[in-house]
């Protein structure tokens, strides 16, 4: 495991490892930086428990907004109050924001440059009981291409409350993608998180024989992936993409280089 990475010690570990979803990373930032920006806001379509704005809506009831199930209606009042200097963040299951909603973010948030944070919860295959209906496996292709976007997709809770913290501090929209279910908590609160920046997580041998690159809690399913090709006698490096816009192309560019295949999960 990569010493710059400040995982856990026994990241390799799944049935030692504790279980949180990633969701709750952003309950946990969401709550940090309103504590410290008067200016932040928090808009929900209807599902507060659900996208972890519960905290927020209670802690600060006068910059909370229940917008309904009306995510379309959602992304235009947030950047009507972006354009005032409010922070808005902006919640629902990702199908609906940014699936229902993209119109309204490329054309009132992103063309306009607003400083919208666009929450999507629920994102993947993995929602459980909501069925096929709720399962967004397009938002990262839909918000990638719109100028202006910054796209996010944090691997475990900690990193999801980094990355909620840390989208206050640049100007300008910002998706990023949450997942549903408890996955493993691999990070702790000293791992390098930084926008536009990949890290490495995992490297183990002077050759390299396989770059896997990967975002979002399928990271770990990466990271025990290497270490079972480790055991062949294969080099591998494990890349934690969270930033998929910005991408850090020196880091992905040079594993393309050096590696003898490149897998991305």
């Amino acid at each position: 495991i990569s010493k710059k990475a400040k995982l856990v010690h026994n990241v390799l570990d799944l049935k030692s490892l504790e279980q949180k979803p990633t969701r709750d990373g952003y309950g946990l930032g969401l709550l940090q930086t309103g504590d410290e920006n008067p200016n932040v806001v928090a808009l929900c379509a209807d599902l507060i428990e659900s996208t972890r704005t519960e905290g927020f809506a209670k802690k600060y009831p006068n910059r909370f907004v229940e917008m309904g199930v009306a995510e379309q209606n959602m992304a235009s009042v947030a950047a009507g109050l972006s354009a005032v200097g409010k922070i808005p963040y902006i919640t629902s299951y990702a199908m609906f924001s940014p699936g229902r909603n993209w119109e309204q973010l490329r054309t009132t948030v992103c063309y306009n440059n607003r400083n919208v944070k666009i929450i999507g919860s629920h994102a993947g295959v993995s929602v459980g009981p909501d069925g096929a209906t709720h399962q967004a496996i397009e938002d990262i292709a839909i918000t990638r291409p719109i100028a202006n976007m910054t796209v996010l997709a944090p691997c475990d809770i900690w990193e999801g409350q980094k990355t909620a913290y840390a989208i206050s501090k640049i100007d300008g929209p910002c998706y990023v993608r949450y997942a549903r279910e408890k996955t493993p908590v691999f990070t702790t609160e000293d791992t390098p998180f930084e926008i536009g920046k990949a890290e490495i997580f995992f490297e183990e041998k002077s050759r390299l024989d396989v770059a896997i690159i990967a975002c979002g809690p399928l990271l770990h399913n990466a990271l025990l992936a290497a270490g079972e090709l480790e055991k062949e006698g294969f080099g591998v490096r494990v890349i934690n993409n969270v930033s998929i816009k910005p991408m850090d192309e020196p880091t992905i560019i040079d594993a393309a280089r050096n590696a003898g295949a490149v897998v991305t999960v």
